[in-house]
C-alpha cells in the first residue's frame, strides 16, 4: 500500500508542477497577443518559478527515497537544467528583454510541459500498474 502511495505522491506532484508551466505559458501567450503588458507578465511568471523548482526538486527527493530509481534517473536531467538556470540567474524574466526572449521562453516551457507529459504518463502506468498487482 505504501507504494501507491509514492505514486500518488509523485502524481500530485507533478500535476502542480505542470500547472505551474501551465500558468507560465498563459501569461507568455497573454503577452504575445497583447492582453497583458510586460511588468505584469515578468512579475506573475518570476513569481512562481522558484516554486516550480522547489516542487520539481521534492518530486525528485520522493522517487530517490521510495526506492523508483528509474524515475529519479529520468527527472534528474532537468532537476540539474533547473539547479544550472538557478545558480546562473537565468530563471527570471527582465521587463527589458521580455519582448525579445519570448519566443526562447516559451519553447523552454513547451519543452518542459512535453517532459512532463512523459513523466505523467509513466506515473499513471505505474499507478494503474500497482492497483493491477494489488487485486
Amino acid at each position: 500500500m505504501d507504494n501507491f502511495f509514492c505514486w500518488l505522491l509523485s502524481f500530485l506532484l507533478l500535476c502542480c508542477v505542470f500547472c505551474i508551466l501551465g500558468y507560465q505559458l498563459i501569461c507568455l501567450t497573454d503577452l504575445e497577443t497583447d492582453n497583458i503588458n510586460p511588468y505584469e507578465t515578468a512579475a506573475r511568471v518570476n513569481q512562481v518559478i522558484v516554486p516550480e523548482f522547489i516542487v520539481h526538486g521534492v518530486l525528485c527527493s520522493s522517487y530517490l527515497f521510495s526506492g523508483h530509481w528509474f524515475l529519479f534517473l529520468l527527472s534528474l536531467p532537468y532537476l540539474y537544467y533547473n539547479y544550472r538556470l538557478y545558480s546562473r540567474n537565468g530563471h527570471t524574466i527582465y521587463v527589458a528583454e521580455i519582448y525579445t526572449d519570448l519566443n526562447k521562453e516559451k519553447k523552454r516551457r513547451q519543452h518542459k510541459f512535453h517532459y512532463l507529459v512523459s513523466m505523467m504518463t509513466i506515473s499513471i502506468f505505474g499507478i494503474i500498474w500497482r492497483n493491477i498487482d494489488n487485486i
